[in-house]
């Protein structure tokens, strides 16, 4: 298939150069813009920022690709240039260990998927723009597939349609000692002073157990709507609905837990419980408007967090994603 590749050089004529190997799909694939011919990728992001800025708000997804990117440090200063406010104080991703707003991926294993979800939407606070830094390819597999989650709503059943718009999400999460991250390591603080702070600004309802259990909740939309005409598929659910944990774990945490207590659920926000045959129809419709792409060393990939969803395949060898992310909504 035929997709968009810019000339960075060229980018205010938005040139299109070459084929792409791009997973074909109907719906949004990221537009790749080429940087062979740019000696000074930061100056060059700084002086066309409002021509990336234009071209990320058409396209929702793009691809800088051989922009002599050799080291996360000069990544962060290639996304600072278009978003000179990347956020420093995210809690899900550990901080890169250099640099000083960028992020490593989701510690997750490499035999397993992380599927799709729009960063920090079960949250108050999250970013409009994502950047992905590849320091380093996986041998096998490790794509970070993408999706129009406009094109996901579309392809939902209107009973799902209808109850995620008309009824909202409630997440919830026990930070408990032993099971997915500690609330220390989450908020970045031993205060739980500093923890009610940080969940009044990030819009969660808090709470301590005496076992040192914090439980968040946030009610938010399970859609959201960009205008009249159209409507993302904004959320988290597959990251929080136990229907999406492997079946040995999921009987495992249910066991030793109980539902109330799982690390991750997500119910309508009324309380009443999103069905399994709900989130397998969900399942297939992001899988099938899903695009994936071979990552290169240096790429950069950048995406309007409000329209696309990302996760990443299963992989062999070592991996090394960088994060980073600017202009906070709340």
């Amino acid at each position: 298939m035929v997709d968009t590749i810019i000339d960075g050089a060229d980018i205010k004529s938005f040139a299109t150069l070459i084929e792409s190997n791009l997973t074909p799909s109907s719906v949004t694939n990221p537009t790749f813009l080429s940087g062979i011919a740019i000696a000074d990728p930061v100056l060059w992001a700084s002086t066309n920022r409002e021509a990336i800025l234009d071209l990320l708000q058409r396209d929702a997804a793009l691809v800088f690709r051989d922009f002599s990117l050799p080291t996360p440090e000069h990544f962060e200063a290639f996304a600072a240039a278009i978003c000179p406010d990347l956020y420093g104080n995210y809690g899900d991703l550990p901080k890169k260990e250099v640099g000083k707003k960028i992020y490593k991926s989701t510690p997750y294993p490499n035999n397993m998927k992380i599927l799709f979800h729009n960063e920090s939407s079960n949250t108050g606070v999250w970013p409009t723009k994502q950047f992905f830094f590849c320091e380093q390819p996986a041998a096998v597999g490790g794509a970070t597939p993408l999706v129009d989650c406009r094109a996901v709503y579309k392809a939902l059943p209107e009973h799902i349609k209808q109850d995620f718009s008309a009824k909202g999400l409630k997440y919830t999460r026990n930070f408990s000692a032993g099971f997915d991250v500690s609330w220390q390591d989450y908020f970045k603080t031993d205060s739980l002073d500093e923890v009610k702070t940080i969940c009044e600004r990030l819009g969660l309802t808090f709470s301590h157990d005496a076992d040192d259990t914090i439980t968040t909740e946030f009610i938010t939309a399970g859609v959201l709507v960009l205008s009249p005409e159209e409507v993302s598929f904004f959320n988290q659910v597959q990251l929080h609905h136990p229907f999406c944990l492997e079946p040995q774990v999921r009987a495992v945490l249910l066991e030793l837990l109980g539902q109330d207590r799982l690390p991750r659920n997500v119910t309508f926000a009324d309380g009443s419980v999103i069905s399994d045959e709900t989130m397998q129809l969900i399942a297939e419709a992001y899988e099938s408007c899903a695009v994936r792409f071979t990552w290169q060393q240096g790429d950069v990939v950048m995406v309007d967090n409000r329209i696309i969803a990302h996760g990443r395949d299963e992989f062999d060898g070592n991996r090394k994603v960088v994060v980073a992310m600017a202009d906070m909504k709340s």
